[in-house]
């Protein structure tokens, strides 16, 4: 897809993987980039780089758990450019302390909520309303502990395996609805998030080794890997790993 005079909707838009992905986007030469979050402040700081880019950026509140959030965000987004025809399923959240199993009963129902169930409502809308105006791109923000399992964070595994398993089960909607559905798999990203895999706002003493072996990636790779599968019309139910390099030893 040519990302010029495209509107997109950017989840997770007010930090990391999300706004790098939205200014990519507005780089790229999209006319519209709608930043979707549950912290407005973090929005308010993720559009002037967007509008720099020569994108015009509407911030939106949105939590992704809820279906009604979701209707809201694509009703607004459609009332201010008139269609959709990008969406970056990447809100999401790590399991931090305690991890599994101990981990509490109400963090498990917030990470399925938001990692599984936010990508499954976003992109059952999204795919309605992309149909209707003629077809789009949805790219999924997974992990590579969709495959890669890490003990300490069970939960989050399962949850963005499921957003892979997933992604591979909507390859057929690019020809039934029009609409490419595929996914990224970042690895160790130096994104907030990072930081709070573990206590106080730190990195989880789990993820020490593997920080200190590989290059962490910057938010930007995993954006342009984004980019890359919404241009990449031959794409459809694809899940693309983000390696990281190793450090020079």
């Amino acid at each position: 897809m040519e990302i010029r005079d495209r509107i997109a909707i950017v989840t997770g838009a007010g930090s990391g993987i999300g706004r790098a992905t939205s200014i990519a986007l507005s780089q790229a030469g999209a006319r519209g980039v709608v930043l979707a979050d549950v912290d407005e402040e973090a929005l308010a700081e993720t559009a002037p780089p967007v509008e720099a880019a020569g994108a015009a950026a509407l911030c939106v509140r949105c939590d992704v758990r809820r279906a009604a959030d979701w209707i809201g965000l694509l009703d607004i987004a459609e009332e201010a450019f008139g269609r959709v025809d990008i969406l970056h399923n990447n809100a999401g959240l790590s399991s931090g302390t305690p991890y599994w199993p101990d981990i509490s009963l109400e963090r498990i129902e917030a990470l399925v909520d938001v990692n599984l169930k936010g990508v499954l409502l976003g992109t059952r809308l999204g795919v309605e309303r992309m149909r209707l105006s003629g077809g789009g791109a949805i790219v999924n923000t997974a992990s590579v502990a969709a495959h890669a399992p890490l003990p300490p964070e069970a939960i989050y595994c399962a949850t963005k395996a499921g957003v892979a398993m997933f992604t591979k089960c909507c390859a057929q909607l690019a020809g039934s609805h029009g609409v490419r559905v595929n996914c990224v798999c970042p690895g160790v990203t130096e994104t907030p998030m990072l930081r709070k895999t573990g206590t106080d706002g730190q990195m989880a003493d789990y993820l020490e080794p593997v920080y200190e072996a590989l290059l962490p990636l910057a938010p930007e790779a995993i954006a342009a890997a984004v980019i890359a599968l919404i241009e990449d019309e031959k794409a459809a139910g694809e899940v693309v790993d983000v390696l990281n390099e190793a450090r020079a030893s």
